[in-house]
């Protein structure tokens, strides 16, 4: 049996049509689970850099929501430090995404300015504090260029906003075996007790090249072929810390402890 090329062609849209609506109508009914499973693993990650779970659990929605509610969402204004909110959306795509919006915007007016601000840092911050006396501690995002990606994490502190209680990158993309090695478990156990300040008030946590460490106090041993990456983490940590970043909120909240 012959058919006209109306015909292929005609039969050949329905395919499609039929193909995207299917597409589409499947995308739409698993949005709300997608959305709630990209939830659960934010949550997840911020559980575990605090020390709320340990860092091999994973715990049910339930569970992570009630362990959460422990946890208040701080606006905190990057310029003078202090807490504008103690109840903010818990959105932190949002946050990122006003973050390279500004910067996209200060582009436009001054591009050396731009280049500068290679981390991005928002007007306003998110700050988690852990309310529970016996895990309270405050959890920082951050972000920043690695080799090949950019490298998103968190950041724990103990309640005294000097010490360090963990860290971890929930989105990363450096070579496997190698830069990748930042979520590696045995290289994120060196951070717990790592000190933010030195004695002079300035910003002195960093990473060093493999088997330089000089400052075990201040100095975190780098990764083994992947110098850049491990500086990447250091200058992460430098301009999230320093007053640019959370340095005005950090040394508020030690002044007052």
């Amino acid at each position: 049996m012959e058919f006209s090329n109306r015909y292929i062609v005609g039969f050949a849209l329905v395919i499609c049509l039929v193909c995207s609506l299917a597409v589409s109508s499947t995308a739409v009914a698993l949005k709300d689970k997608q959305d709630a499973n990209a939830l659960l693993d934010m949550q997840t990650q911020i559980l575990r850099v605090a020390g709320l779970v340990d860092a091999d659990h994973k715990p049910s929605a339930e569970h992570a929501a009630e362990l959460f509610s422990q946890i208040k969402v701080l606006k905190v204004s990057a310029e003078t430090g202090e807490v504008l909110s103690e109840d903010w959306e818990f959105d932190p795509k949002a946050i990122i995404k006003a973050a390279k919006d500004q910067t996209t915007s200060e582009a436009t007016t001054s591009e050396a300015a731009s280049k500068a601000r290679v981390n991005r840092i928002p007007k306003d911050l998110m700050v988690l504090h852990v309310t529970d006396p016996e895990k309270e501690c405050f959890v920082f995002l951050l972000w920043g260029n690695g080799l090949w990606s950019t490298l998103y994490g968190y950041l724990a502190v103990e309640k005294d906003l000097q010490t360090v209680r963990g860290l971890t990158f929930y989105e990363q993309g450096e070579t496997p075996g190698l830069g990748g090695e930042v979520d590696n478990p045995s290289w994120k156990a060196q951070w717990p007790g790592k000190k933010i300040f030195d004695d002079a008030g300035k910003v002195a946590l960093t990473v060093t090249k493999f088997g330089q460490v000089k400052d075990p106090i201040h100095q975190v041993n780098g990764i083994s072929g992947a110098t850049i990456t491990s500086k990447a983490v250091g200058n992460t940590m430098l301009t999230w810390l320093s007053e640019e970043g959370y340095g005005k909120f950090l040394k508020r909240g030690h002044a007052n402890e």
